[in-house]
């Protein structure tokens, strides 16, 4: 306890992630807590205040009208906080941004875009750290992160964006002749379960199992192997749509089938965007809509 008047922050942070939520544990995982630390830092919060701020059910949670009534005074003093601290820091941290996302997502979709995200916000300052392996241990740092995975695997705040449909690319004078996927040399993503194999089962391909298979930790090297006539990438359009659309790439086959992974985008809590995050994740969803109403 404090002799200001005031409950502990790390209270009033419980309470709004889990009004936010109306779930421990959804505020749990925002926060880096456990799911009996929220709900003990709310109990803590309703002692101090002497009235209880959720009606507790089985698998859900409810605001009680002294939780509603005190959310909003809450939520404004964090934005006011927030913007006090943006200030005091020097600058304006809110034109700026930090963006995560895998490499093959920055070069192949989001860089050749970046024109049109400069026309509608020439203020944003956009600075774009990418991963290969193991973005959980970086991805903390940035307000904002594309990823690429399966459902089971994101947390129950990932914002799935449009699914991907997954095809096999290559140069346009591969093999001048038909070209022969039994063959051709094939290339892939390693650690996808979007691969050669699923594509062939799905489309009901013919595929020589003996026929091995190149691999590389990021699509920028399969596809740069394709683009430069070594052989068939498998990839989807997300990241090879504008190549094929220019005619760098074409696809040697029909067949197509629902990428198994999907991106997700992580985006800040409320209290915690800025002009730029808003900015930013407003254009992303915008673009991916556009992209995926004009196929």
């Amino acid at each position: 306890m404090n002799n200001t008047g005031l409950p502990p922050l790390t209270w009033l942070r419980a309470f709004e992630a889990a009004a936010r939520h109306l779930s421990f544990t959804l505020a749990a995982q925002e926060l880096n807590l456990t799911q009996s630390a929220v709900s003990q830092h709310v109990r803590s919060l309703e002692a101090f205040l002497g009235r209880e701020l959720f009606i507790r059910r089985t698998r859900a949670l409810q605001l009680t009208e002294a939780g509603a009534n005190y959310l909003p005074t809450l939520r404004e003093a964090f934005d006011l906080l927030a913007r006090g601290t943006r200030s005091f820091t020097g600058g304006d941290p809110g034109r700026t941004l930090l963006v995560q996302c895998n490499m093959a997502f920055s070069v192949f979709w989001l860089a050749p875009r970046l024109h049109r995200l400069y026309a509608a916000h020439p203020w944003l300052t956009l600075n774009i750290s990418t991963a290969i392996w193991d973005p959980e241990r970086t991805f903390h740092d940035a307000p904002v992160e594309i990823r690429l995975g399966r459902t089971g695997d994101m947390s129950q705040t990932a914002l799935p964006l449009p699914p991907s449909t997954m095809y096999p690319v290559c140069a346009p004078d591969y093999q001048d002749d038909l070209i022969d996927l039994q063959t051709a040399r094939l290339f892939d993503c390693s650690g996808m379960m979007g691969n050669w194999e699923y594509w062939c089962t799905a489309t009901k391909t013919p595929f020589n199992m003996a026929n091995t298979v190149n691999l590389a930790s990021t699509y920028v090297v399969a596809m740069q192997a394709a683009l430069h006539r070594a052989g068939i990438c498998m990839s989807h359009d997300t990241l090879a749509a504008d190549l094929v659309a220019s005619g760098h790439l074409i696809r040697p086959f029909e067949g197509t089938a629902k990428l198994p992974e999907a991106y997700f985008l992580m985006a800040p809590a409320r209290h915690d965007e800025t002009p730029a995050s808003r900015a930013f994740v407003d254009w992303l969803q915008s673009e991916f809509a556009k992209m995926h109403n004009n196929p």
